[in-house]
């Protein structure tokens, strides 16, 4: 790391350092993180960090809307609803009053790779989350009534969000036209056909396939002990049985071979939505750290190009932001802009391009790079200065780059990104012919005024 970065970042840390919990005092080591697996090919990830009395489980299942297919689309988002719906032992509600009764909590996400639930709870009941969790996996309750409860509450989710959220609305409509076909295609909601016709032997089916411990990654950090949680793993997780491995995902995205546009009416939005769509690489491909610093670069931040010039200077946008999701195959860069009041979606779209282009003709500055270097490095000790981001971030290694490790060699490969670096990829992945711009407005259509 060269000198003027240990400066930098030092002087950072030792600002956000006053700000972070005592926690954050706990420097996390390579060594430090100890793993196992278990007989039935569960892997076990554990820290001992005994800076506060409290402890957490992630659960990293190997299962998204990537794994799904046409007929059974948000299956996997709907087991986030039936994993907290009662098992042999613990009956509906009760995983929730459990643990709330021991002084935890819990949460869950999916994504179109994973789905992860998140629990915390005071170190001695370490036992307890076990045994919760165990229950639902091995003996979760699908029962009918609840199942077209869930599926109720679902269907109700996916109608208000897409009518709540613009962004939902056209992001939908987007990925639809980026992807041709990977399952990348459809939104972790699912179609609401599919959702409406979900049989019970469906749920049956998925539970078992990608709710087996081979297909599992569990991290376990905070005051707790290695030996410990080694043997309640023995005792609750190794029995439960292994399955036959989930099918592959072989389908791979045809190169994109020209600008593909998507218009979405909404008569109830008062100012244009924007959205560019381009293909990139997976996470682990070598592309990935240069592409986060030039979304970086490009929106992170009041002083970051876009906001800039498009917010402040020319106020042809509200707000506008960029981001590339980790992923397990390649996926999307996007940049998302909501016009500014009387900006037409023409114009916004015309001044997004050009500064876009302006960074794959001239590059970016030494200033930008080493700030945004700082900002990323910055917000990477952050997350590592809890224990619940320790977890997050070591099982999300884990799970995209194939070893947890790699999370220890981020500061040398964001250090190891130069100027040409961020140009190269501007200009290699922000091409039109690999761009899907998808436009949500008011009017009827889009053919007045079009570019």
């Amino acid at each position: 790391m060269n000198k003027l970065l240990v400066v930098l970042l030092t002087a950072a840390m030792l600002a956000t350092t006053a700000l972070l919990p005592a926690e954050s005092q706990a420097v996390t080591k390579a060594e430090d993180i100890k793993q196992f697996t278990l007989k039935n090919g569960m892997k076990i990830i554990v820290l001992e960090d005994d800076s506060i009395p409290n402890a957490n489980m992630y659960l990293f299942w190997k299962v998204g809307s990537r794994n799904e297919y046409p007929g059974i689309t948000g299956l996997s988002h709907f087991f986030e609803h039936m994993m907290f719906n009662g098992s042999k032992k613990y009956g509906p509600k009760m995983f929730d009053r459990t643990l709330e009764a021991a002084g935890g909590a819990n949460n869950a996400y999916t994504t179109e790779n994973s789905t992860v639930y998140t629990d915390w709870f005071p170190a001695d009941a370490l036992e307890l989350m076990f045994d919760l969790e165990a229950d639902r996996i091995q003996h979760l309750d699908i029962d009918p009534e609840v199942v077209e409860s869930e599926r109720g509450v679902v269907t109700s989710e996916r109608s208000t969000g897409l009518e709540n959220s613009n962004y939902r609305m056209l992001s939908e409509q987007v990925k639809a036209t980026a992807f041709r076909a990977h399952p990348y295609s459809w939104s972790v909601i699912g179609h609401e056909s599919d959702i409406a016709n979900w049989k019970l032997k469906d749920l049956q089916d998925f539970h078992k396939t990608y709710y087996a411990p081979n297909n599992a990654i569990v991290v376990i950090s905070g005051a707790v002990k290695f030996d410990d949680v080694k043997r309640l793993a023995k005792q609750y997780f190794e029995p439960i049985p292994a399955q036959e491995p989930p099918r592959e995902v072989h389908t791979v995205e045809p190169e994109q071979v020209g600008e593909r546009r998507v218009y979405v009416h909404k008569p109830s939005v008062t100012s244009p939505n924007i959205m560019f769509a381009y293909h990139v690489p997976e996470t682990k491909h070598e592309d990935y750290y240069a592409l986060q610093v030039l979304a970086g670069i490009l929106a992170d931040g009041d002083s970051s190009r876009l906001t800039k010039s498009l917010v402040f200077e020319k106020e042809l946008a509200a707000q506008v932001f960029a981001f590339s999701s980790e992923s397990i195959d390649p996926n999307l860069f996007y940049f998302y802009a909501v016009a500014a009041p009387g900006v037409s979606a023409q114009a916004l779209e015309q001044g997004l391009i050009k500064e876009i282009n302006e960074v794959m003709k001239n590059g970016v500055s030494d200033q930008e790079l080493q700030k945004i270097k700082n900002r990323q490095l910055v917000d990477f000790y952050r997350e590592m200065s809890t224990i619940n981001g320790k977890s997050n971030t070591i099982g999300s290694y884990e799970f995209y780059f194939g070893d947890y490790r790699a999370l220890f060699d981020l500061p040398d490969e964001l250090n190891k990104v130069t100027k040409e670096d961020v140009q190269r990829v501007a200009t290699k992945y922000l091409r039109k012919a690999n761009r899907t711009v998808g436009i949500l407005d008011a009017k009827e259509d889009s053919n007045e005024n079009d570019l």
